[in-house]
C-alpha cells in the first residue's frame, strides 16, 4: 500500500468501497488558523507522500507540541477487512492514521511503514488526517451496492485521539451512519466520545450501536509509562458510567493484559472491580500481542524501563506475536471468574451490581485445571 492510495483519484461508483463521486485531489483542506507556525500545501516530501494532495500542518498549542498533521483527501473511507482476519466484522472506517495516544504496544504501528513513515516516534507524532471522511462516507453509504453492513471504528487507531478535538470528523461520520440507519461500533480510549453523546443517542434510536472502552489496567504507574497520551483509566471508566446513565450500554475491552507488569491476580481483581463499579455491560480480556512494528518499539521500551524482563519476554513470545495459549487461557479464566463475581457479563446485563468486599483469589491448587477460554462480549 502506498501513500497515493489514500488520496483522491478515479473511482468506481458501483463499488461501495469507492465514493459515489470523485473528490477533488488538489483541494487543500481547511484554512490557516491564527498562530499556526507552519502550513505547507502540496508536497510535504515526495519520497513519503507522493502526490500534491497533502497539506502538512503544525499547531502552536501545548496539546499538539511536536506533532505534525498530514491532511489528505482520501478516495475511499470504507475498508474491507481481509477474509483471513480474526476480526468479527468485515468493514471499518479509520479517519486517522497514526495516534497521539503513543501506546508503546500498539499493534497498528506497522501500518505507518506502508506510508514510508517511522513506526516508532513517527507513529506517535506524524498523524494522517482524512479530512473529507464524513462527506466521503455519506456518499459511499449511498452507493447502490452498499448493503448496510456493520461498520467498526477504532479498530486500527483511536478515532477519538487528541486530533479529533481539532478536526471534528466523528460528528459528521456518526451523522452519516445515523441518517442511513447503518449499524456501527466504536472502540476507544478517548473521553472525547462524550462530546458526541447526543448523536450516539440519536443513532441508537434507528440502528444498532455498540460502544466499548479500552481499559487494560488501572495501575497509574503502568498507565503513565505505556499509554502516555491517553486519558487516565479512571477517566475512561467515567465514560462507561456516563454512557450507561444515558441509556447506552458500554462494554470494556480489558486490553492489553501485559505479562509480568499487569497480570498479577491483585491487579486483575482491581481492574475488573473498577470496571464493574463503572457499570460496564461486559468485559473482554485480551493479552498483549507483539506484531512486527510494535514488537521492536515495545521491546526497546522494555529494555529501557524493565531490563530484567527482556529475557522473559523473549521466551514468552518466542513462537510469534501472541502469548502461548496456556497463558491466554489463564488470563481469560481469571478475568471471567472475576467478572462473574462482580456481576458483569451478558447473562446478567441490566441486573443491579453489588460490589462485594475484596477477597483473595483461590489458590491454584484449589481450582480446576486449565480450561478453554470463554470470550465475553466485546460490543
Amino acid at each position: 500500500m502506498r501513500w497515493d492510495n489514500l488520496t483522491a483519484g478515479p473511482v468506481n461508483p458501483e463499488d461501495p468501497a469507492d465514493p459515489a463521486d470523485p473528490a477533488d485531489p488538489a483541494e487543500p483542506a481547511g484554512s490557516r488558523d491564527p498562530g499556526e507556525p507552519a502550513v505547507e500545501h502540496g508536497r510535504a516530501d515526495a519520497a513519503l507522500f507522493g502526490a500534491d494532495a497533502v497539506t502538512t500542518r503544525t499547531f502552536d498549542t501545548p496539546e499538539f507540541a511536536g506533532i505534525t498533521f498530514h491532511e489528505v483527501r482520501a478516495r475511499s473511507i470504507l475498508n474491507r477487512v481481509p477474509g483471513a482476519s480474526r476480526m468479527p466484522f468485515e468493514w471499518t472506517v479509520n479517519p486517522y492514521r497514526g495516534c497521539t495516544h503513543a501506546c508503546v504496544y500498539c499493534f497498528a504501528r506497522k501500518t505507518h511503514s506502508y506510508l514510508d513513515l517511522d513506526t516508532g516516534l513517527g507513529f506517535d507524532t506524524q498523524i494522517v488526517v482524512k479530512v473529507n471522511a464524513p462527506e466521503l462516507l455519506r456518499r459511499q453509504l449511498s452507493a447502490r451496492r452498499w448493503q448496510g453492513e456493520h461498520i467498526a471504528m477504532g479498530t486500527n487507531v483511536d478515532c477519538y485521539q487528541r486530533a479529533e478535538g481539532r478536526y471534528r470528523l466523528m460528528p459528521g461520520i456518526i451523522s452519516a451512519l445515523r441518517d442511513h440507519a447503518n449499524p456501527f461500533s466504536i472502540l476507544t480510549k478517548g473521553t472525547l466520545i462524550l462530546r458526541d453523546l447526543d448523536l450516539l443517542k440519536q443513532a441508537a434510536e434507528v440502528t444498532d450501536v455498540g460502544i466499548s472502552v479500552s481499559v487494560g489496567f488501572t495501575d497509574p504507574g503502568l498507565w503513565r509509562t505505556v499509554e502516555p497520551g491517553t486519558p487516565a483509566p479512571e477517566r475512561r471508566l467515567d465514560v462507561v458510567r456516563t454512557l450507561g446513565e444515558h441509556g447506552i450500554g458500554c462494554g470494556v475491552l480489558m486490553a492489553p493484559v501485559i505479562p509480568f507488569l499487569g497480570d498479577d491476580p491483585a491487579q486483575l481483581r482491581a481492574t475488573v472491580r473498577a470496571i464493574a463499579a463503572a457499570g460496564a455491560t461486559s468485559v473482554t480480556p485480551l493479552t498483549l500481542h507483539l506484531r512486527p512494528g510494535a514488537r521492536e518499539w515495545f521491546m526497546a521500551w522494555l529494555a529501557a524501563h524493565h531490563p530484567h524482563l527482556v529475557r522473559r519476554y523473549e521466551r514468552l513470545y518466542a513462537d510469534g506475536s501472541y502469548a502461548p495459549k496456556w497463558y491466554q487461557r489463564r488470563i481469560t479464566r481469571q478475568v471471567h471468574e472475576l467478572a462473574q463475581e462482580y456481576g458483569i457479563g451478558p447473562a446478567r446485563a441490566g441486573a443491579a451490581r453489588r460490589i462485594r468486599p475484596d477477597r483473595p483469589l483461590p489458590h491454584p491448587a484449589d481450582t480446576a485445571g486449565p480450561s478453554e477460554p470463554v470470550q465475553l462480549s466485546l460490543l
